[in-house]
């Protein structure tokens, strides 16, 4: 590590602001926690009575958890000291501007500004930093929940330095995430752009009847999910290739799926709505809500994250048989 990262400053304290905050301190860092919401300190004790477990069962000493996050009372209090910052607001270019002008004259001159940007790469809201304070921000965007699920896109903007990239590919090293660097912006990055070309697709083949919400997770769970879990989409379609590898795949295969790709659907909610659509789109919605409905978020998110904690203990072993 080319620096090192002692304080953080967690600007935002919804669901991702408060798993970031529990990860940071979860490695030893000072972390405080800025967000206008009144119940603040009820979010965060909760924050960290959940998450844990979830840490504790991926080998990390949670002990004293709690006294290494504290309140901030603003922005400017949060981001005092602070060596990096991660911001979570809302998903606004014009907001994130305002937010990392503060952010880049209140910190320290040397503090990383991160943003968990799902979609906005930081370009779009940097354009009146100077060119100094435009050289330390970028986006890493961290999947749901970040303490738990490792991906970390880091994409710098047009003015980003490239020290700044490599101290953030070394700050969510350190902290136990899976940064991986990408050199081109484009709106949704790369991991929210495939999850929504499936969702589109899955929410197609239910509004046609093809199949049910239900039936479709089972599909992908016991399938695609399954693969790319331990090998991901170019990797499994090499391996589909046999000996011949992914040139095999593509000579042989490849025109028959090209015809199945030209002939996917388009989903109500992406047309421009008319009744019909609408009502196709609320049909869809209620068998989302018919299939999921009866379990409780948490019932619903506690699954989530045990299967995820199983799949990565998983792959941990696996990890450590073959070396």
């Amino acid at each position: 590590m080319t620096r090192a990262f002692r304080t953080a400053a967690v600007i935002g304290a919804g669901t991702i602001g408060l798993s970031w905050a529990t990860l940071f301190a979860a490695h030893g860092l000072t972390v405080r926690v800025s967000d206008p919401r009144p119940d603040l300190a009820e979010a965060v004790d909760e924050a960290l009575a959940a998450c844990a477990p979830h840490l504790a069962a991926r080998g990390l000493d949670v002990t004293g958890l709690a006294g290494r996050v504290h309140l901030a009372a603003d922005v400017t209090e949060a981001v005092r000291d602070a060596d990096v910052v991660q911001e979570n607001g809302p998903e606004r270019a014009g907001f994130k501007k305002d937010l990392f002008a503060a952010l880049a004259r209140e910190a320290p001159a040397h503090a990383l500004l991160l943003s968990s940007s799902s979609a906005i790469p930081s370009t779009a809201f940097t354009g009146e930093l100077s060119d100094e304070d435009a050289a330390r921000v970028l986006i890493g965007h961290p999947f749901n929940p970040p303490h738990l699920v490792p991906l970390v896109e880091v994409v710098p903007g047009e003015r980003t330095g490239e020290d700044a990239v490599l101290d953030a590919v070394d700050f969510y090293t350190s902290v136990g995430r899976t940064p991986v660097v990408e050199r081109k912006e484009i709106p949704g990055f790369v991991g929210n752009r495939l999850q929504n070309a499936l969702s589109r697709e899955a929410a197609y083949l239910v509004q046609e009847g093809v199949v049910t919400p239900e039936d479709l997770d089972k599909v992908v769970i016991n399938s695609l999910g399954l693969r790319w879990a331990t090998v991901g989409p170019f990797l499994g379609a090499h391996l589909g290739g046999g000996p011949g590898g992914y040139r095999h795949l593509v000579e042989h295969i490849g025109r028959s799926m090209q015809r199945t790709g030209a002939g996917l659907g388009t989903p109500s909610h992406d047309k421009e709505q008319d009744k019909e659509q609408e009502e196709a789109q609320e049909r869809l919605i209620e068998a989302v809500e018919k299939a999921y409905g009866s379990s409780t978020y948490s019932e619903l998110t506690g699954t989530r994250d045990r299967r995820q904690l199983a799949v990565l203990a998983a792959l941990d072993s696996a990890d450590k048989e073959e070396n």
